[in-house]
């Protein structure tokens, strides 16, 4: 493809009016714009969030700072002392297992073991993420920690 065979999408672009060009044109006299008022005149348009002098929505809102960052990637955590007190040893420690003993509460949801508390089981942990600590220990114990992709 080159430069000069790059056409616009059909319905991506119309024709601009020629206000002011006569009665039979459709748009003359005042232009569309209407008979006198602010509207009519020259730079007498007002900014979009402009509410004829009362307090704008937008300063009427609480100050609120910050964004939500829309790529990030929400993790249901469980730290190694739940598994420990839950599952029992040689158990293999899965997403549906948790869901059916209530440490987790959807299925869906992405898991991540974290590494508060201890581990005296030999438990196979599979997860779509593990903290450092957590695996750590989860493997000193003799188990296993398989990550899982979503």
């Amino acid at each position: 493809m080159k430069a000069h065979e790059l056409t616009a999408s059909v319905g991506s672009t119309h024709r601009s009016r020629r206000v002011g060009r006569g009665h039979s044109a459709g748009q003359g006299k005042t232009s569309g714009r209407g008979v006198k008022g602010q509207g009519s005149r020259s730079g007498g348009v007002k900014a979009p969030y402009f509410e004829g002098g009362q307090l704008p929505f937008v300063r009427r809102l609480p100050f609120v700072r910050g964004f939500v960052n829309i790529h990030k990637i929400p993790y249901s955590p469980v730290n190694v002392q739940e598994l420990d007190s839950v599952f029992a040893d040689g158990d293999a420690v899965t997403v549906e297992a948790l869901v059916t003993k209530g440490l987790l509460k959807s299925a869906d949801a992405r898991l991540k073991i974290l590494g508060d508390g201890e581990v005296t089981k030999k438990l196979s942990v599979q997860a779509h993420a593990f903290s450092a600590s957590a695996k750590e220990k989860i493997e000193k114990a003799g188990g296993a920690a398989e990550v899982i992709s979503h």
